[in-house]
């Protein structure tokens, strides 16, 4: 896919939807924290059930230190896997008190040593609360840039690459929003909505149905 057509599809996604943001409900940097770690394997709609009721007893990290991880888990008990995510809060909620003041960093490599936080969620983390221009590859983004030949790749660390590299600097502040969104509600898994969709004409995929 050349230079021209990239660009042609995020003007396209830009149009539809100037300011994307995530579906996660969330005030700062912490709080996007925690419902991102939650969301791993799991629906924003259903993180979002949990934290309304999570957040307003407890948003920080010495609140949530203070519930413990028993208090912790009868919050979040709905999530799929909440036992481990739930584990993993409250290390990271330590080690963000003992090394960070109880703030969330904002570097990639502080990140990644918290539990529960790896490369994809670091780079959401990085983006939305930071405005960091990142690229969090997850499988909606993975098959879109698959499927439709704007950044091909074997693993999400390939297709991350192409696409930091690949996307117009001027879109890509928002360019992780439109895929991911894009993937979720139009270039879906099964049947994809090529009928429904801005970028049809743009995109390599050999099975589109117009």
């Amino acid at each position: 896919m050349n230079k021209e057509k990239r660009a042609e599809i995020f003007r396209r996604l830009q149009a539809i939807d100037p300011h994307p943001k995530t579906e996660l409900e969330y005030d700062t940097p912490f709080e996007l924290l925690v419902a991102v770690v939650l969301s791993a394997q799991a629906t924003d709609k259903g993180v979002n059930l949990a934290t309304r009721r999570l957040f307003p007893v407890a948003n920080t990290p010495q609140k949530i230190l203070a519930l413990g991880e028993e208090g912790l888990r009868d919050y979040v008990k709905t999530i799929g896997l909440y036992q481990s995510k739930a584990k993993h809060i409250i290390q990271a909620c330590k080690i963000l008190i003992d090394e960070h003041g109880g703030e969330v960093p904002a570097t990639r490599e502080a990140l990644e040593r918290l539990p529960g936080v790896g490369r994809k969620t670091a780079n959401v983390i990085l983006n939305v609360a930071f405005g960091q221009p990142t690229m969090a590859v997850d499988t909606h983004i993975f098959r879109v840039s698959n499927r439709t030949g704007l950044a091909p790749g074997k693993t999400p660390l390939e297709v991350e690459k192409k696409l930091l590299k690949c996307v117009p600097k001027e879109f890509m502040q928002h360019a992780h929003h439109w895929l991911i969104l894009h993937g979720r509600y139009t270039c879906v898994a099964r049947k994809p909505k090529c009928g429904e969709c801005v970028i049809a004409d743009l995109c390599d995929y050999k099975d589109k149905h117009v």
